[in-house]
């Protein structure tokens, strides 16, 4: 039996210093995006190596299955048909089985990685919602404490019951995977490209990453995994590694979608020893069928359950906020993106929303708009006094018109590299604008406007909004058109 934890085991450290002085001597390494069960076990393709394997399928169906509670299947509902769409819990541990014996656990283990995954077989979508680990529920038994306890308490059919209830949703599926199993499956293809957006440098606890485009190996792909308070100074330290875990799992099944058959399999035999999971490898093997031809750029939507953080009695908590919680698992449960527009995190620029590459499919924006660099800027003649001492204080939204995959994205992220607050992109009402377009509220935001405009193009509009436009929620609104987007 587990030992019963202290709440406390599971709290947000105050201050970094004890943070480290409580991890230096031990390095508990954290987990991973579970993700990477939906990615390599779903959408890898793994299921039609499964004639390579069928001599060890028994092995890595008992390795499965091992340390899952009996009372799991209860708490597990079943679909219709296998078209259906279904959820799946999805878990990261620190848990190693290397360690079972070695007493250093004490039988506990954190699931530091919680997502709650909607498959849609017929449609070939996926939907990824991250729930923080300190988020406050009530767990049968045991009152209001962190749903990342759950486990800890009564293991996978506790952790189920506890997100199916908080969710509103039945669990069909249930997959806990433990940190050597993502460095075993990253070292298994040869490393995965990923981009880190800010540099790591946390000797005490995860180890060195420099920032920028980069192949990790198993090793970086933990530090990339785990890496939270060294961000401390930039902003918000679970919601970065948050989506750095579901950007690590995006470049793991990418990758594994360009392996040949027997690389896949491979790599599914190494998991198993890693995994535990309802699933069997008939299971897979019928998934995998279903999602080979998945669009992941299109069909792979993330978003993280909207909380606030609240320090309880010397605690963190993360406090869901209900009605906008209940809305985004309206649109979810309906198989819609999360949330309408792609959202940015104003302070870091870290994307924690995607709701696919809309826009014409048959054209890729190239990786920033053509005109947004300092040598436009430098040589718009239409450029004002008030433009070029403009602050840079108003939120900007960002909407793709041109009807070129991808280029809000693009857009948004030179736009943020440049200063400027991004919050949310997305695609317009029209995909037919030829020329681009600023808006802003109020004449507060006017010089901001301007000084976009010059950094988009010199042919890019100015508006002062007239009730025309629709905001959602920014002070600018800019709408990208073709004759900006660079199709190279």
């Amino acid at each position: 039996m587990p030992t019963t934890p202290d709440t406390t085991d599971y709290s947000r450290d105050v201050a970094c210093d004890r943070y480290h002085s409580q991890r230096t001597s031990k390095r508990r390494k954290h987990v991973i995006v579970a993700l990477l069960i939906i990615a390599a076990l779903l959408l890898s393709g793994a299921g039609v190596a499964y004639a390579y394997y069928q001599h060890v399928t028994t092995t890595i169906n008992n390795n499965f299955k091992k340390g899952l509670d009996s009372d799991l299947e209860g708490a597990l509902t079943t679909t219709d048909s296998p078209t259906d769409p279904f959820y799946v819990l999805l878990m990261g541990t620190d848990h190693s089985l290397g360690r079972d014996n070695d007493g250093s656990t004490d039988n506990l283990y954190r699931t530091d990685s919680i997502i709650l995954a909607r498959v849609d077989p017929g449609n070939q979508k996926v939907t990824l919602v991250s729930i923080p680990r300190d988020t406050k529920v009530d767990i049968e038994g045991h009152g209001s404490t962190k749903i990342n306890a759950a486990y800890a308490f009564g293991g996978a059919s506790l952790a189920v019951s506890t997100v199916s209830k908080v969710a509103g949703v039945d669990i069909s599926h249930f997959v806990l995977i433990d940190m050597d199993g993502l460095s075993s499956a990253v070292d298994a293809l040869g490393g995965v490209e990923v981009n880190v957006p800010y540099e790591i440098n946390d000797p005490d606890y995860t180890g060195y990453l420099a920032a920028g485009d980069q192949t990790l190996n198993g090793e970086q792909a933990l530090i990339f995994a785990r890496a939270r308070h060294c961000y401390d100074k930039v902003g918000d330290g679970d919601l970065i590694r948050t989506a750095n875990q579901r950007a690590l799992i995006g470049a793991i099944a990418q990758k594994l979608l360009q392996e040949d058959k027997v690389t896949q399999a491979n790599v599914l035999t190494q998991l198993s020893s890693y995994v535990q999971t309802d699933l069997s490898v008939d299971d897979i093997n019928g998934y995998a069928a279903q999602f080979s031809n998945m669009d992941m750029d299109s069909n792979l939507y993330t978003a993280v359950m909207p909380t606030e953080a609240e320090f309880t009695n010397g605690v963190w908590f993360n406090i869901i906020q209900q009605a906008a919680w209940k809305k985004m698992m309206d649109r979810v449960t309906q198989g819609l993106p999360p949330t309408e527009d792609e959202e940015v995190d104003a302070g870091t620029g870290i994307v924690t929303s995607t709701t696919g590459d809309g826009g014409n499919q048959n054209v890729t924006a190239d990786s920033s708009v053509s005109s947004l660099s300092s040598e436009s800027s430098s040589s718009t003649a239409s450029s004002s006094s008030s433009a070029d001492t403009a602050t840079k204080s108003g939120t900007v939204v960002v909407k793709n018109g041109s009807g070129v995959g991808g280029a809000a994205k693009a857009a948004a992220k030179t736009l943020w590299k440049n200063g400027y607050t991004v919050v949310s992109t997305g695609n317009a009402e029209s995909k037919d604008y030829k020329t681009s377009l600023v808006v802003y509220a109020d004449d507060r935001f006017a010089g901001e406007a301007q000084a976009i405009a010059n950094e988009i193009g010199s042919g890019c509009q100015v508006k002062k909004n007239d009730g025309t436009y629709t905001l959602s929620g920014g002070d600018l609104l800019v709408v990208l058109g073709s004759s900006d987007v660079n199709t190279d």
